[in-house]
């Protein structure tokens, strides 16, 4: 049996696992998600991993290897870090084994990776941070709205006549936004035209690294959000050549921080193999 902790630092969340594994099963013991909200990313860490901890009903000390991803190196208590592409692929595969291809967005930007049949990312793409494609973009526009962050899907499904916002910047699409309003346009239809553009470029990096009829599960702080879910599908099903399908998962949020904990369980494994005995400290 082997137990493992995976925590992943966004720019958006920290989110914590705690895995254990044995005879190849899978069991998820614990889970925290922590907004960031100008506050420390190492101290929301710790105490991540300390409810994770207590809702597992283990020490730290129990733990064979803590592993960390996106920007936890820094992390003083971690074992080994991983890489976020190839964190986020193994813990979009444990969500759903069929996964060919993930989709993570996050905060800042996002990401197309794409798999072999070994879950090895083979090839990627990424937004540019300025783009308006990202959470923190939808993140201004729904309190320039007034509504709720987690009122975004529901209310981008509600559209009638969306209109797209044209530019790939954050700051002139915020101004294509407050144009909007001015002229009468909803926020169903304002929101639904945000997802459809994000979708269009979020489409096009799919696309561009190979995805054709593959599964494409969605990754990150965004997975949860149905209105841009739905626009996805809506813009791949408009491209020549492919009929992927999109799909999310209730714990799609968590997949870097499963990822890692999976490949902690799998290098603490190696060493156990080689002789070598690792213990968190």
């Amino acid at each position: 049996m082997t137990l493992a902790a995976g925590i992943d630092v966004g720019t958006g969340a920290v989110k914590a696992v705690i895995f254990r594994v044995e005879d190849g099963r899978e069991e998820w013991l614990a889970r925290s998600t922590l907004r960031i909200r100008q506050r420390d990313p190492m101290h929301l860490a710790r105490e991540a991993f300390d409810h994770c901890l207590e809702d597992a009903g283990i020490k730290e000390s129990d733990l064979d290897y803590v592993a960390t991803t996106g920007e936890g190196e820094a992390i003083p208590f971690h074992t080994g870090h991983f890489y976020s592409m190839t964190s986020h692929a193994r813990g979009a595969r444990h969500l759903n084994p069929d996964t060919v291809a993930i989709l993570d967005c996050g905060a800042l930007h996002g990401r197309a990776m794409i798999t072999d049949e070994r879950g090895k990312v083979t090839n990627y793409k990424m937004t540019s941070q300025c783009a308006s494609g990202s959470g923190q973009f939808l993140e201004n526009i729904a309190r320039y709205l007034g509504i709720a962050q987690d009122e975004i899907g529901n209310l981008s499904l509600q559209a009638d006549d969306p209109e797209e916002v044209s530019s790939i910047c954050a700051v002139l699409a915020e101004t294509d936004v407050i144009n909007m309003v001015s002229r009468g346009i909803t926020s169903p239809n304002i929101l639904k035209g945000i997802h459809l553009s994000m979708a269009s470029r979020l489409a096009r990096l799919l696309k561009s690294i190979g995805v054709k009829n593959d599964l494409i599960m969605m990754t990150g702080g965004l997975a949860l959000d149905e209105g841009l879910c739905e626009a996805m599908r809506e813009q791949l099903a408009k491209m020549k050549g492919v009929e992927a399908k999109v799909i999310n998962h209730e714990d799609s949020i968590y997949a870097g921080a499963i990822g890692a904990a999976l490949w902690g369980v799998f290098r603490s494994e190696k060493l156990a193999q080689s002789g070598h005995m690792l213990k968190a400290s």
